[in-house]
């Protein structure tokens, strides 16, 4: 996108620069934008499960698995307070028997054993079948957001930092897959284990029941009000956390800026800025949150010392056997250890459920209007006609107003004006990158609203001034124009366009690797790289958004006649700042806030004397004289 585009579309969540002072005093927060409130934990949390509910059958299977393991395990301390029976009885002569039955000792011993290894065996299926769970949860929320992205409409792209989106589409994501791997077995075992032992602890005795479910009211209090506080922590701390990504994106992608301008300094100080937010917001969230499980432990001590002196007494009274006491003291300390790891797992999924908060803004993000229309497979003529088109970035502000003309086939249209002017939203809108306020364009008869983006954007070739290659081979970046294309459309293009003369002084050719900092290539010849790409895509329609400005004024002239070949029999919007690369244009529209001053041959414009005249006598003053 050009730089007038971003000015026209103004940003948020970009750290501004020069504002440190501000961010210091708290006066705004790190990205100029009031700081945003935690939403709500519950319905995220819900919204969550439902996503991993989608596979019913196995979240039932584990849950069955989970209550088989609890059970199992919940019955051990019975089965080994029997044992402790056994031995107590045997030494103390019960019954007129004398010594250990250690048959019936072993026998209950081997069945605590199994119960336990039964016990473990489930737990452990079931964790693995969680897993597997939550990992393709993870993978369809991902394949969501990646759906998504490619919906939304280019203003929200333009109005969001780049380093925050990839923070939520990476950082965020994993933390939700790592928040519920760790916590999510944990706390369904926890759960189901804190039930299995009350019940449990309500065979062996009322009384002592009674007195350990007091710890429960207390633990739940203090939990909760942990967890209120240590929310909006963890909110802030992803939320930061893509802050940083954002400014680092930004910092990375502008070194050389940063570096000519000398503000490495400015940066390493906002750098700091964010770094100390988010280690404080990490810092108290952890701090907070992990006060849970000492004020749980402490809770669950109080309460073994209340079981262990009543039991003491009611065995001493008589009304308990020793192995009745021995049980219910492991089932006390059964129960206060799955509310400790509760608690433990609160801050983990709290992290968890506060990055899938940031996840869900995304995926409920307005999307771009849905397509209408079929595919029409007739040939493009390349007409296009904008009929009182009005257009804004910001309702406030009026950009396009009421703009009208008709670019016949095959013609070069020339806009031009000064920055600001509209010229980049014009062209943004034949694309679709925008919806209307109000008008139509027309292509070939058709409204282009009524056309499915795919069907308009494929009769189109785009190559702006803000050059892009991905990584891969100089042949592949050709070939993105057009995948399909054979190697010796490939070379044609690049000999069209000037490419074949730098690449054959490569030492790998077309083989070379490019990166988004290749130092192969000069700007320049990254900028002809894109045009044999338009070259090799073969448009119908051409748009050229400053496409030789990064070109020394020999290889402009090369541009140009490629460019007239290029534009040979296809309709043509070429924006432009140097009036010399568009005297040869049929029309020429001159733009001033968003409507058409003047437009028609570069001869006419000029002997007008209006505001083509001015912008032309600015770059060539002389020759404007003369020709005056």
């Amino acid at each position: 996108m050009s730089t007038e585009n971003s000015k026209n579309a103004p940003t948020e969540n970009q750290a501004p620069v020069g504002n440190v002072a501000e961010l210091r005093t708290g006066r705004m927060n790190t990205v100029g934008v009031p700081a945003e409130k935690s939403k709500n934990f519950s319905l995220t949390a819900k919204r969550l499960g439902r996503r991993m509910g989608r596979e019913t059958l196995l979240v039932l299977l584990i849950l069955l698995m989970a209550i088989s393991s609890v059970a199992l395990i919940v019955s051990g301390p019975r089965i080994l307070g029997q044992g402790t029976d056994i031995i107590f009885d045997g030494l103390m002569q019960r019954n007129g028997e004398t010594g250990i039955d250690f048959g019936r000792l072993h026998r209950t011993l081997e069945l605590a054993i199994g119960v336990y290894l039964l016990s473990y065996v489930l737990a452990y299926a079931q964790s693995f079948l969680l897993a597997g769970v939550v990992q393709r949860t993870m993978f369809k929320m991902r394949r969501d957001v990646e759906a998504k992205i490619h919906r939304l409409p280019l203003s929200y792209i333009d109005k969001h930092s780049r380093g925050d989106l990839l923070s939520r589409v990476t950082n965020d994501i994993d933390n939700i897959a790592q928040s519920l791997q760790q916590s999510l077995s944990q706390l369904v075992l926890s759960v189901l284990t804190i039930v299995g032992v009350i019940v449990m602890m309500f065979t062996v005795s009322v009384v002592l029941a009674l007195i350990a479910l007091t710890v429960i009211p207390f633990s739940l209090l203090t939990m909760s009000i942990i967890a209120k506080r240590s929310r909006a922590k963890f909110i802030s701390q992803w939320r930061y956390t893509g802050q940083l990504n954002g400014l680092v994106e930004e910092a990375f992608t502008g070194h050389a800026i940063v570096k000519v301008f000398g503000r490495q300094k400015e940066v390493e100080e906002r750098f700091k800025v964010l770094n100390d937010e988010l280690f404080d917001a990490a810092n108290s969230a952890q701090f907070i949150s992990g006060a849970i499980q000492p004020a749980t432990m402490f809770l669950g001590n109080l309460n073994y010392v209340a079981i262990a002196v009543v039991g003491g007494l009611r065995v001493a009274s008589g009304t308990m056997s020793l192995g009745d006491v021995q049980a219910f003291v492991q089932y006390s300390r059964q129960f206060t250890q799955p509310l400790t790891q509760a608690a433990s797992m609160a801050n983990v999924l709290q992290s968890g459920v506060a990055s899938a908060e940031r996840v869900f803004e995304l995926l409920d993000a307005e999307e771009q209007s849905p397509d209408v229309g079929t595919t029409d497979h007739s040939p493009t003529i390349g007409q296009v006609e904008f009929d009182k088109v009005t257009f804004s970035y910001d309702p406030e502000k009026s950009l396009i107003t009421d703009l009208s003309f008709i670019a016949e086939p095959g013609t070069t249209v020339a806009i031009v004006g000064p920055t600001g002017a509209g010229k980049t939203t014009l062209v943004n809108l034949i694309m679709r990158f925008y919806e209307l306020n109000n008008g139509r364009i027309v292509l070939d008869g058709r409204n282009i609203a009524e056309m499915p983006r795919q069907e308009l954007r494929s009769k189109i070739g785009m190559v702006l001034q803000d050059t892009w290659l991905f990584n891969g081979t100089i042949r592949e970046n050709i070939a993105y124009g057009n995948p399909s294309a054979s190697e010796e459309q490939i070379r044609a293009a690049a000999k069209a366009t000037f490419v074949d003369r730098f690449v054959q002084t490569l030492p790998d050719g077309y083989d070379t690797i490019l990166t988004g900092e290749s130092g192969a290539v000069s700007a320049g010849e990254k900028q002809l790289l894109t045009i044999a790409r338009a070259f090799l895509a073969d448009p119908a329609i051409l748009i050229l958004d400053e496409a030789t400005s990064s070109v020394d004024t020999r290889t402009e002239v090369l541009i140009q006649k490629a460019m007239n070949a290029l534009r040979h029999e296809r309709t043509s919007f070429v924006i432009a700042h140097r009036l010399s690369t568009i005297q040869d244009a049929d029309i020429i529209l001159v733009m001033e806030n968003g409507s058409i001053v003047e437009q028609g041959s570069h001869e006419a414009l000029l002997a007008a004397h209006g505001a083509y005249y001015r912008l032309y006598q600015s770059q060539f003053s002389a020759p404007a004289a003369d020709l005056g």
